[in-house]
């Protein structure tokens, strides 16, 4: 017997990923098979009646939400395009913490990239490479900080089904400027490494209010 969460938070969060998961299966099929023409059509038409259907429901009043704990990071990145868990067009990208969130710390992070996320063939587009690496330099910050400057150097072809791992850590700090690294490897061998420039909001109120996260 399966318990349910009595937190509608966490079912919100669950049923959401149940159908983010689906929906991410059915945009990896349908980039390796061609269905027969009354197939396609049949689904086209559930998927706009579905459609349909979300167009009648109120429209959240901001991109992420707060839960009754209060704001979360997961509250931002679960529905990001590059690692939502609840948005079915992001990879199956997994980020966590390593070391004190407070003081020194990197980030670690496995993803795959399917066949929706061919370029070469056989392999990853390199945009969805730099926009992991956006995402992963980001985080690495646990803070708000936006992406001023951003470059990757792709040292070898990213392999589409391979667990790849992934690590960022900040280099240095300055004010509001934050230089902070990353790297990405299929095992042993180095495929692609970042380096970015992110800049943290100014302490005006404005933009920490917006978020929930101001004084």
């Amino acid at each position: 017997m399966v318990m349910q969460s009595t937190n509608p938070d966490e079912e919100s969060r669950r049923a959401s990923k149940n159908l983010a998961d689906a929906i991410r299966r059915v945009i990896a099929r349908l980039a390796l098979v061609r269905p027969p023409v009354d197939q396609l059509d049949r689904a086209a038409e559930a998927a706009n009646a579905f459609a349909d259907s979300l167009d009648s429901l109120p429209e959240r009043s901001q991109s992420w939400e707060v839960s009754e704990a209060g704001l979360q990071p997961r509250d931002f990145v679960g529905h990001s395009p590059v690692s939502g868990a609840n948005n079915p067009i992001a990879p199956p990208l997994r980020m966590r913490v390593v070391g004190d969130p407070g003081g020194e710390h990197h980030i670690e992070a496995d993803v795959l990239y399917g066949p929706a996320y061919e370029g070469p063939p056989g392999h990853c587009h390199g945009g969805w490479v730099a926009a992991t690496f956006d995402e992963l330099l980001g985080f690495v910050q646990l803070q708000p900080g936006f992406t001023a400057y951003l470059k990757i150097d792709y040292r070898r072809p990213t392999p589409l089904n391979r667990e790849l791992t992934l690590r960022g850590w900040i280099e240095k700090v300055e004010g509001r400027k934050r230089w902070i690294r990353g790297a990405c490897h299929d095992g042993d061998r180095l495929l692609s490494e970042a380096e970015g420039l992110f800049i943290a909001p100014r302490d005006d109120g404005g933009y920490m209010e917006m978020l929930g996260m101001g004084s």
